[in-house]
């Protein structure tokens, strides 16, 4: 298999999708490619982009190819079996599965006003009320996951999976823009910085050369 992914700095979604297959343990070969460089528009045009529309991250296997972050973690859990991925339980999964939707398809206003920079720690200032909003419905998810499913381990249903590979880009953007969070939040954040796998990536962060300028900023509320 061959994932193309996006700067490990920036690319929120490259993340998911690179954690999803080291959550899988199959074999694979990363390709980094530099988002927004002299050479992005003509190579997002390659034939390796053009399932994707040019999109990152996207996994070749062979004559199979998936592109969008959930997508690849479904076709994972396919190959390997889903209880690498969902909670056992079965209402357990139903709200994994609807969390990780959750976090596909919403929050737009954290993602706009506070793009992700693995790197970077600006100064905390107050969000706007649309973010904090987001915020707090991210909180209840995690309150609830915790409450219901999370007593097996220290990730949202016990044992790190799907929805905590969906939700990993949040906690780094809280990180990086100091943003409030429930008191229970602090210790589910560690576990997943902590995490081997979110370990390996930020390290390959920090040893990244590329700078964007548009995400070194802090955020414009």
């Amino acid at each position: 298999m061959k994932l193309i992914i996006g700067n490990k700095a920036y690319s929120s979604w490259s993340l998911r999708g690179w954690l999803a297959v080291r959550q899988s343990g199959l074999p694979f070969e990363e390709m980094v490619v530099p988002m927004y460089d002299a050479d992005w528009n003509q190579r997002r045009q390659g034939d390796e982009f053009a399932p994707s529309s040019g999109k990152v991250p996207i996994l070749w296997d062979g004559e199979a190819v998936v592109w969008d972050s959930l997508a690849i973690v479904d076709y994972l859990a396919d190959k390997v079996g889903r209880d690498r991925f969902w909670p056992a339980d079965e209402a357990a999964r139903a709200m994994a599965r609807s969390m990780a939707a959750e976090m596909h398809s919403s929050f737009p206003n954290l993602r706009r006003e506070h793009p992700m920079n693995i790197r970077q720690v600006f100064e905390g200032k107050r969000p706007s009320d649309a973010v904090l909003v987001e915020l707090h419905r991210i909180m209840e998810l995690w309150a609830q996951a915790r409450a219901r499913f999370g007593g097996g381990g220290d990730f949202l249903f016990g044992e790190f999976g799907a929805a905590d590979i969906m939700f990993a880009p949040v906690v780094t953007r809280i990180v990086t823009y100091q943003l409030p969070i429930a008191r229970f939040a602090a210790g589910y954040m560690q576990a997943v910085l902590g995490h081997r796998f979110m370990q390996d990536w930020i390290a390959g962060a920090q040893e990244e050369e590329w700078v964007l300028e548009q995400y070194e900023q802090p955020a414009q509320s």
